[in-house]
């Protein structure tokens, strides 16, 4: 446990940090400096836009397929049934060049949340334990992220024309109403196609960041846990 104080004590550079034995791990948690969480936060949110800004990275990576919304899910998988796997395939690329799209627009909303963070967030932050730093980042920037980006999703997917294929293959089967919450509008299916792909983007995003910050073994909450 001493060794693991002082590696702690020594990756914060903190003046005021005396590494004994009796300090807990939770006193020396809450020490986690300002700095040092802002840093894995930038550094995961630059992992997680370089993901987005490669196309094969984006549709290869595990967390942000995880992201993948269950109506998207269904959407994907009805499809397939009927036949259609190609064009599931193309969403998906067309997902992920729009996922390049909004990196550029994702990242000063990002950037500026973790800039603006206070030491007094900093401690309540240390206190949650690991993953509580992307927490924090997901709660301040999420709503921002989407309003900025779905509208950016949405001209791109239809530029594309992928909006206007899904709709006519599901449309022609009278399916999708029911998937897309009985909307019936070439419009509102639009909007809730790109919605989708933009909260796939915006969860995908966090579980990388949150993936960096739990395994960064720069973060003192690694090594305390």
């Amino acid at each position: 446990m001493k060794k693991y104080i002082l590696a702690a004590g020594l990756a914060l550079g903190s003046v005021g940090i005396i590494a004994t034995t009796t300090q807990s791990c939770m006193t020396i948690a809450t020490t986690v400096g300002l700095s040092v969480l802002k840093k894995i936060l930038i550094d995961g949110v630059s992992k997680g836009l370089g993901i987005f800004k490669d196309k094969n990275s984006f549709l290869g990576n595990e967390l942000i397929n995880a992201a993948l919304p269950q109506q998207l899910k269904d959407i994907n998988s009805t499809l397939e049934k009927l036949g259609l796997s190609n064009l599931v395939q193309k969403e998906k690329g067309y997902i992920a060049d729009a996922a390049a799209f909004v990196a550029p627009i994702a990242e000063p909303i990002l950037i500026n949340a973790i800039n603006d963070m206070t030491s007094a967030e900093a401690q309540q932050i240390a206190q949650g334990g690991s993953g509580a730093a992307t927490a924090y980042l997901k709660q301040k920037t999420s709503a921002q992220l989407m309003a900025a980006i779905a509208p950016k999703v949405d001209a791109k997917l239809n530029e594309y024309g992928i909006v206007r294929s899904v709709n006519l293959a599901l449309q022609g089967n009278n399916l999708l109403g029911g998937l897309l919450g009985n909307q019936n509008s070439n419009s509102s299916a639009s909007l809730s196609l790109s919605n989708l792909a933009a909260e796939q983007m915006v969860n995908g995003l966090f579980n990388i960041v949150e993936n960096y910050e739990k395994t960064n073994p720069e973060n003192p909450m690694n090594i305390l846990k």
